[in-house]
């Protein structure tokens, strides 16, 4: 998925958890080991980071969020084996963190294959945790008391919207294109911004329902958009070639 992002950046979540006093480090050593993690610049040194705070300080309250942007590391190197591992981790010790539930069902529905022998136990698997984001984020206290309500609730939408775009990608596995429409049409009008790269996508689930014209539309506002980033734009004009190729008759 070329959209997926951290919705609640690793060094403000640190951040507000500090504030709050909540979880709270238990020694000098352990603040600087928390530390470590939040000042890693890169995915590497943010994973050796956690396993170093949690090989230190076991009983670190500081556990589930720490896993989680281990996962979010592993997941920005595309290494999607680690990134499972950490965040069915951090969903261990935290069973409502949405951050990971968001992770697993978007690495796990973009990872399956029509092929695989497994693919409809993964699909599963993939609803069931962007299902159970989608139950969770609705009701989900601040991770900053300082937020205002309004962030809050847009921080949420977004969120909601990744979710649907999971179950959009589950939907196209599962050569279900209609579903797929209405998933990343739901994405999209939670989002505050409309994502391009999930426009395209939007497109490429009308083009695999046989409505170029409706493909058509949407590209054209997609490559209408200023400043549209280069992979963006070559996704595009892919997706656009196939749909005028649809509309003219071929395959």
């Amino acid at each position: 998925m070329t959209k997926r992002v951290m919705y609640v950046a690793a060094s403000v979540l640190l951040t507000a958890a500090f504030a709050v006093a909540q979880p709270k480090p238990k020694s000098q050593k352990e603040v600087e080991a928390i530390m470590a993690v939040q000042n890693a610049t890169t995915p590497d040194d943010r994973i050796k980071a956690v396993d170093n705070l949690l090989n230190k300080f076991a009983d670190t309250e500081f556990k589930p969020l720490v896993l989680y942007m281990a996962a979010e590391a592993a997941r920005q190197k595309n290494d999607t084996v680690k990134a499972q591992f950490y965040a069915e981790q951090a969903l261990k010790v935290d069973p409502k963190n949405y951050n990971a539930m968001l992770l697993l069902a978007g690495e796990v529905a973009r990872t399956t294959r029509e092929n695989d022998l497994d693919k409809d136990d993964k699909l599963a698997r993939a609803e069931k945790y962007a299902k159970d984001a989608m139950a969770v984020i609705p009701d989900a206290p601040k991770t900053n008391p300082q937020m205002p309500d309004e962030q809050w609730a847009a921080v949420k939408k977004d969120m909601m919207a990744q979710a649907h775009e999971d179950m959009a990608v589950i939907a196209t596995v599962r050569k279900k294109p209609d579903v797929a429409i209405a998933e990343y049409k739901t994405a999209l009008d939670n989002e505050a911004k409309p994502d391009p790269s999930t426009m395209v996508r939007l497109a490429g689930a009308y083009d695999d329902a046989g409505k170029p014209d409706d493909a058509l539309g949407v590209l054209a506002k997609v490559l209408a958009m200023p400043d549209l980033q280069p992979v963006i734009k070559k996704f595009a004009d892919g997706e656009k070639a196939r749909a005028d190729k649809l509309k003219a008759g071929g395959k």
